[in-house]
């Protein structure tokens, strides 16, 4: 598995005049509609007219940082975590199981997809492609009797698949023999509310499945090496 951050919200050039140090770009977008619903002042003004004012007062709630840093713990605690939902990020995701994206692809609400099709791709051996890759679980690693078993019947699928595509047969209806382990790739845009809810869900220790869990954490990762500000929200999610 590869995961990849492709894009994430930035200010635009018009705006950058109105940029506070101090805050990542992400935060002065989440400022901006955080403090539209309290203030007086219009979105296009709010930065300039109160940024620095939070970003050099201390934090009034004991946690440390800067009054900024209070707002948003205060934002996500007391549940208005809309205002989050115009920061978003795109990611490249490569070589994940079919099982896995049909429990990623049960989240909907602020998720967009774009997966590789087995229609338009075709996966036999002699194709472009070179034929389709797998995943294979730890617990089959672990065992080589299962690893053998497991490889042959990979083995055999491919076979098939090769065969089914010789005699004439779509690659639309040879891929209803592809396997749950076959990978694929994708790219996904998720705003960053619904980040918080897909990894306080799909973490390790919550129930979720090995792979699952193992993108939820490479996601978390690009997310707070570009906007570092929410890893704590992520710990607490």
């Amino acid at each position: 598995m590869n995961v990849e951050l492709i894009a994430h919200t930035r200010i635009a050039n018009n705006f950058m005049e109105n940029t506070i140090a101090g805050m990542s770009e992400g935060q002065m977008v989440a400022f901006t509609a955080i403090r539209t619903c309290y203030s007086a002042n219009k979105p296009t003004e709010i930065l300039k007219k109160e940024g620095e004012k939070y970003v050099w007062k201390e934090a009034t709630d004991g946690e440390g940082g800067t009054d900024a840093d209070r707002l948003f713990r205060h934002i996500v605690r007391s549940g208005h975590t809309s205002t989050l939902e115009h920061i978003t990020f795109t990611f490249a995701i490569e070589g994940i199981s079919r099982a896995c994206l049909a429990q990623l692809t049960r989240h909907r609400v602020g998720f967009s997809y774009s997966v590789q099709s087995q229609r338009y791709v075709k996966f036999g051996s002699d194709d472009k492609s070179g034929g389709f890759d797998h995943v294979m679980p730890q617990s089959v690693k672990k065992n080589p009797v299962a690893v053998a078993a497991y490889a042959f019947a990979m083995g055999v699928i491919q076979q098939t698949y090769n065969e089914l595509r010789e005699e004439g047969v779509p690659a639309e209806d040879a891929r209803m023999v592809l396997p749950n382990a076959a990978t694929c790739n994708l790219v996904m845009t998720a705003n960053l509310r619904a980040l918080l809810d897909f990894y306080s869900k799909r973490r390790k220790g919550r129930g979720a499945q090995w792979e699952i869990a193992d993108l939820a954490e490479k996601l978390r990762e690009e997310v707070i090496a570009v906007e570092p500000w929410t890893e704590r929200f992520f710990k607490e999610a």
